[in-house]
């Protein structure tokens, strides 16, 4: 697998996983419907967690356009690969939120109201305001770069090779995107990732869904343009407290 495939793999499956518990939770008649808050949060951090297990090897797990600038203004990865990663993001995202369509396509056929229609593919302020809105995507995409460009490994001090936790290494990550869906994602919906949001946002204009309303343009360039910036004071950050 090489890292342009695996990271559209990863994607796909966050997006798969993570859309997906939108649409259980928002559309009408799943067995999740109206489950809350708290199983957005857990099954987007699982998501995470499914993404990056099958990713990681191979790409290192970006998933995500500002983990991928963030990493390469830190100097932690080339500037060169950054296209590539984005591009490939953005494909696993779009694939990743086709499926959920299509498998929940009669659930969306049950719901009427077409913001909850379009809820499962991007996200929405709970209360539109543009520099809140832009500051909460930019605080809750720094808190997850700069603690990723703090994770390290253990090692033995014999000959410095890493003790590796197998799958588990992903675990942490996870966890801090599930503390930042619970902790500050209750304004914008957290999306954090350019590719998370955008990719769906265009399936979500592309396929025919009845009543789907409006696709949100005039605020989708927030969960693209505020990830960056958090991404890019993060690693500023992180590099000046080296």
């Amino acid at each position: 697998m090489t890292p342009f495939i695996a990271e559209i793999v990863g994607t796909f499956l966050l997006i798969l996983m993570g859309c997906g518990v939108n649409a259980n939770v928002s559309l009408q008649k799943t067995y999740a419907n109206n489950s809350g808050w708290i199983v957005i949060t857990t099954g987007w951090a699982f998501a995470v967690y499914t993404g990056v297990v099958v990713a990681g090897p191979h790409s290192g797990a970006h998933l995500n356009p500002a983990v991928t600038i963030g990493l390469a203004l830190a100097g932690e990865f080339s500037i060169y690969d950054v296209p590539n990663y984005i591009i490939a993001q953005f494909i696993g995202a779009m694939l990743g939120a086709l499926l959920v369509w299509i498998l929940n396509i009669k659930h969306f056929s049950a719901t009427e109201d077409g913001n909850t229609k379009r809820g499962v593919f991007c996200t929405a302020p709970a209360i539109p305001n543009t520099v809140l809105n832009l500051l909460s995507e930019m605080v809750g995409t720094f808190v997850l770069i700069f603690a990723v460009l703090y994770f390290t490994d253990a090692v033995h001090t014999s000959d410095n090779s890493i003790i590796g936790l197998g799958s588990l290494g992903s675990l942490p990550v996870a966890i801090i995107v599930w503390g930042i869906g619970l902790s500050l994602g209750g304004t914008t919906g957290y999306a954090i990732n350019p590719a998370r949001d955008l990719g769906p946002r265009i399936i979500h204009a592309l396929v025919p869904i009845k009543n789907k309303g409006s696709n949100g343009w005039g605020y989708s360039w927030i969960p693209v343009i505020g990830p960056i910036l958090g991404a890019a004071i993060a690693a500023g950050l992180a590099h000046f407290l080296q």
